[in-house]
C-alpha cells in the first residue's frame, strides 16, 4: 500500500523554511563574530615642554612648569581599573619626556617601554602591536609625536609650539572604520 499524497510531499515543502532558518542562523553567528572582533585601540599622544632656547644641554632636564605639568597628567590618566586606565607606557629617549612620565609610571606601578627616535613607521607598530582594545600612552618630543599622529591616523598636524605644550592628542584607531583624532588642553 502507497502512502498518502498529502505525507509524501510535506518534506520538500518544509525543506526551504529549514534552509532559512540555518542561513539566518548563520548570519547570526557571522554578524556576532564581527561584532566582537571590533576593537578600538586608543593612543594618547604627549609631548614635554620644549627646553629653553637660551639652554646649553642638549638633553635639558624638565623645567618647573613641567615638572607640574607631569602631575597634572598622572592625576588626568593614573586609574588602574575603569575609565581613564593606561594599558601600556611608552616614551621617547630624551631625559624631559621620562621626566614627564616618571609620575604616572609610579602611580601606576608600570615601567615604561623606551623607543629610540628615528623611524615613524616602527614606532606607530611598536604603539598598536598586541594592543588590540588597549589604551596606550606615549611621550614624545613635538615633532615625534605630530608625525605620528600623521602615521596613525593620516590626520597632519603641526609640531606644538612652546605655547601649545599644554595639549595631548588622542588617536582612536577603530579595526573597521576611519580614525579619528581629538586634541585635548591640560
Amino acid at each position: 500500500m502507497e502512502p498518502p499524497a498529502v505525507t509524501r510531499n510535506r518534506r520538500p515543502f518544509l525543506a526551504p523554511v529549514w534552509l532559512t532558518l540555518l542561513a539566518v542562523l548563520f548570519a547570526f553567528v557571522v554578524a556576532f563574530a564581527i561584532y566582537r572582533s571590533a576593537t578600538t585601540t586608543v593612543v594618547v599622544l604627549v609631548s614635554p615642554v620644549d627646553k629653553d632656547a637660551a639652554g646649553t644641554i642638549d638633553d635639558p632636564p624638565l623645567s618647573p612648569d613641567g615638572e607640574l605639568r607631569a602631575q597634572r597628567l598622572a592625576e588626568m590618566l593614573g586609574e588602574t581599573t575603569g575609565v581613564g586606565r593606561v594599558d601600556a607606557i611608552y616614551v621617547g629617549a630624551t631625559r624631559r619626556a621620562q621626566q614627564e612620565i616618571a609620575p604616572l609610571a609610579d602611580r601606576l606601578n608600570k615601567k615604561p617601554e623606551v623607543l629610540p627616535q628615528g623611524d615613524i613607521g616602527a614606532i606607530a607598530s611598536r604603539l598598536t602591536r598586541g594592543h588590540d582594545s588597549e589604551t596606550v600612552l606615549y611621550v614624545g618630543n613635538s615633532s615625534t609625536v605630530a608625525q605620528l599622529v600623521q602615521e596613525l591616523s593620516g590626520v597632519e598636524v603641526r609640531p606644538a609650539t612652546q605655547k601649545e605644550h599644554d595639549s595631548l592628542y588622542v588617536v582612536s584607531l577603530p579595526r573597521y572604520g576611519q580614525s579619528r583624532v581629538l586634541r585635548i588642553s591640560y
